[in-house]
């Protein structure tokens, strides 16, 4: 269906009305005939983690600034590398993004003969939150506490196993990085995404596992899991009375960061208008407190201030994998 430019500038006013951003969406738009179809978010991850529900509802109040839609498309595998890969190499237009997190710096180090460069054929559009990572354990568990944890790998080094998302995810890193700073050996069983995982562990198949706050929030809520710690060096108000793991390791700390990036080449000026949608419809505040109820800190970044912090990031996992010797399994 075509439109002239008046019938899309009030599409866009109406939209951006239901929210309270129409001032916002005129503004942006208003020279632009960008976006003109459809925008695909690619998530890495299968459904029902963390970056699917963070996404979501970020991308439905994109879609009403915008005025087009704005859809996730799950395509995990590979420790998140396929579905980066796939936007890596997607035409820069501004149609194809990437919705990942930590994992995406993570990777950069622990993959070899990764099938893009990690800081030269994303382009940054800005950071959307961070929060911690939360270990849990399912709700008739043994295990009280992360000590009871420790203590128990401890005494049988093996006997234990945790689920993650898949290999290089930002909670394999904070699990991995907890076994070398507490000097314990818990068997690593990777999946295809947080949902698998999660069934797995409510289904008892594995003792444990790091997931991102936000992914597991319903979880313990609904009083199917247990939260034994937080990976933050605070405690979070979104679960109350659950202490820092650094309470039991010190000096330990892990935090997860959700980001948005498009190919390479992309125009400036999308990147631009991406970055303001972002960062207009993070601050709506029903998304904003849907965020701190799971324990995330809504964040975003200029595209500049991304790339810096990429860089840096890439930087400071790389230490982590070298000096764990951590690898693919």
């Amino acid at each position: 269906m075509e439109h002239d430019f008046d019938s899309k500038r009030r599409l866009v006013l109406q939209a951006g009305s239901a929210l309270g951003l129409s001032a916002v969406s005129g503004s942006l738009f208003a020279q632009s005939a960008y976006p003109a179809k459809t925008i695909r978010a690619i998530v890495p991850f299968s459904t029902g983690g963390g970056t699917d529900v963070v996404g979501r509802a970020l991308l439905q109040n994109m879609s009403a600034i915008l005025g087009k839609s704005l859809i996730i498309d799950n395509k995990p595998g590979a420790g998140t590398v396929i579905g980066s890969d796939y936007v890596a190499k997607a035409d820069p237009d501004g149609y194809t993004l990437l919705m990942t997190t930590s994992a995406l710096a993570i990777n950069a180090s622990l993959i070899k003969n990764l099938p893009y460069n990690t800081l030269v054929d994303l382009t940054p559009v800005g950071r959307i939150c961070h929060g911690p990572n939360v270990v849990v354990v399912r709700a008739d568990s043994p295990f009280k506490s992360l000590a009871d944890v420790i203590k128990a790998s401890k005494n049988k080094p093996g006997s234990l196993s945790y689920a993650s998302s898949g290999t290089g995810s930002s909670v394999h890193m904070s699990t991995e990085l907890l076994k070398l700073m507490a000097n314990v050996h818990i068997l690593h069983i990777p999946y295809r995404g947080a949902g698998p995982a999660y069934t797995d562990l409510l289904g008892g198949q594995v003792d444990l596992l790091v997931g991102t706050a936000g992914g597991v929030h319903k979880f313990v809520q609904a009083g199917r899991m247990r939260a034994l710690a937080i990976t933050s060096l605070e405690r979070s108000p979104a679960y109350p009375g659950v202490p820092t793991v650094a309470e039991t390791v010190p000096g330990y700390s892990s935090d997860v960061w959700y980001g948005m990036f498009a190919p390479k080449g992309t125009p400036p000026a999308i990147i631009e208008t991406l970055n303001q949608a972002m960062r207009k419809a993070a601050d709506v505040p029903a998304y904003k407190a849907a965020l701190e109820r799971d324990g995330l800190v809504p964040s975003v970044n200029s595209p500049s201030e991304m790339e810096a912090f990429m860089r840096a990031e890439v930087e400071r996992w790389k230490k982590v994998v070298t000096t764990a010797k951590i690898t693919q399994d």
